[in-house]
């Protein structure tokens, strides 16, 4: 069996020290060197084979920190591992306990396309892998034809429409040779739910970001645009996982989703859940109330969907487990999960054609503080989001 780890760490607007990521934000050079160190150390203790980074302003940052987190490593490894003069060197504890540099490790960064001068810069999405890439990663950002999403007819002027040109965050997609087998992996930092508002021609910005002129019933139309936005995005993620699924690949994805696992993006992005038996189903040509589905094609029809399904680790871990919570994000005394690694039935011990299975899952999240509160620590230079592992095993 070949056994890896694979993590989801949203690093929290990573870039070099004097540098104006958003408007009026930037960090001193203090600043910087602390959450370098702090990420540095988050690297360390996840020790994944492969990472999958959001919130990637600066490749040059990024390249720091991991060289940050091997010096650190590979010393603290001299000063724990014992050399080979100790008869006693080849124990478990010891194996686990040695950190492993990314010194060979292959790094993929996607840019976002959207990103603009300072004030105004937009981050992108990173994957780094001990195992390398088969052939070149790719980005997904900017669209080849627009998705046009239509509502149909409802009423005599139709029920409107959508139109998706460009994602707000690049998809990066790359294919990751484990043992001997090939796994497609994805990340991805879909829109978050800080609702989007339109600037009027000629107005300095847009009027529902003037909280003094609080307009509810506009500022929840951001919130429509932005999940509208992220929504769209989660079908091309899933329109681009489907493709691989469909050309037999094994498929992982991992990444910031911005919302739950039950959330409607997070399934447009799973696919459907199967019903237990499709045959007391009227049929979509039914004539009379008896016209059902037939138990052939009940089956053929839950092996179709189930063919594309992915399956949420935490949620595999959950139902082995006796813990009861699992969380990534805090904010406003609401505890939940919006970074997921989902996975192929490849991947599920059992399922048709499994190569593998997860055996564990782990999550960092004790530097997480409740916003709510007014005593809660400054965050600005760790990050706001907990990191996630999943333990895999393959077959040989």
């Amino acid at each position: 069996m070949t056994e890896f780890t694979i993590a989801s760490f949203n690093v929290k607007n990573l870039i070099g020290p004097e540098q104006e990521y958003y408007r009026f934000q930037k960090y001193t050079p203090e600043e910087y060197a602390w959450k370098a160190d702090w990420l540095a150390e988050q690297i360390q203790t996840m020790d994944a084979d492969i990472v999958g980074f959001q919130e990637i302003f600066e490749e040059s940052a990024l390249r720091d920190v991991i060289a940050q987190a091997d010096a650190e490593g590979v010393e603290d490894n001299a000063a724990h591992i014992p050399g080979p003069n100790k008869r006693y060197r080849r124990k478990a504890i010891f194996r686990k306990l040695a950190y492993r540099p990314y010194t060979d490790a292959a790094l993929a960064v996607a840019p976002n396309v959207n990103d603009g001068g300072p004030g105004q810069r937009r981050p992108g999405v990173a994957i780094l892998s001990r195992f390398g890439f088969v052939g070149t990663p790719e980005i997904i950002q900017d669209l080849p034809e627009p998705v046009d999403i239509d509502f149909g007819p409802m009423g005599p002027d139709g029920g409107g429409s959508f139109r998706l040109t460009r994602l707000s965050r690049p998809i990066l997609m790359a294919r990751v040779p484990v043992g001997k087998h090939v796994i497609t992996v994805f990340n991805c930092h879909l829109k978050s739910k800080l609702g989007e508002f339109v600037r009027p021609d000629g107005a300095p910005f847009p009027p529902e970001v003037d909280l003094t002129q609080y307009d509810p019933v506009a500022r929840a139309l951001g919130g429509v645009r932005s999940s509208l936005r992220r929504m769209a995005e989660a079908w091309v993620l899933r329109r681009a996982i489907v493709a691989e699924l469909q050309a037999g690949n094994p498929v992982m994805v991992m990444g910031d989703f911005n919302d739950g696992e039950h959330a409607v993006s997070s399934e447009i992005i799973s696919g459907e859940h199967p019903f237990k038996n499709y045959a007391w189903m009227l049929r979509h040509d039914a004539e009379t109330p008896r016209d059902r589905y037939s138990v052939e094609e009940d089956a053929q029809i839950r092996e179709d969907i189930e063919a594309v399904r992915l399956h949420s680790a935490e949620r595999q871990f959950v139902r082995k487990s006796a813990r009861d919570m699992v969380y990534t994000a805090a904010f406003g005394g609401v505890y939940e999960s919006i970074d997921q690694i989902y996975m192929s039935r490849h991947l599920i011990e059992g399922a048709p054609g499994s190569i593998g299975h997860m055996d564990y899952f782990s999550v960092l999240n004790d530097h997480l503080t409740d916003g709510s509160h007014a005593e809660a620590p400054y965050n600005k230079l760790a990050s706001d989001h907990g990191q996630i592992i999943a333990h895999m095993r393959l077959k040989d």
